[in-house]
């Protein structure tokens, strides 16, 4: 799988699709921990999420999670059901 590296301010310039299988409650928890990574330690996190265009890999903050999206840098949302892959 071939995943274009992205900076996080350019997350809008794409359209967030579905993946194509829906990782969300195997990535939950992992999810749950770069939250806290990101608020306590200001750590970064690695999500490769997908988009029209193909995957994207974004390193990044994790400010907050839902039970539908994750919330990074400037209230950008990404969809759980978009998220592939996270690495801390």
């Amino acid at each position: 799988m071939s995943v274009e590296i992205i900076e996080k301010e350019r997350i809008g310039e794409y359209k967030i699709v579905p993946a194509e299988v829906d990782n969300t409650a195997v990535l939950y928890d992992k999810l749950r921990s770069a939250q806290r990574l990101g608020n306590e330690f200001k750590s970064k996190t690695t999500i490769v999420f997908q988009t029209e265009d193909g995957s994207k890999r974004v390193e990044t903050t994790v400010w907050s999670l839902t039970e539908r999206y994750i919330q990074i840098k400037n209230g950008i949302l990404i969809p759980l059901k978009s998220i592939i892959k996270v690495d801390f």
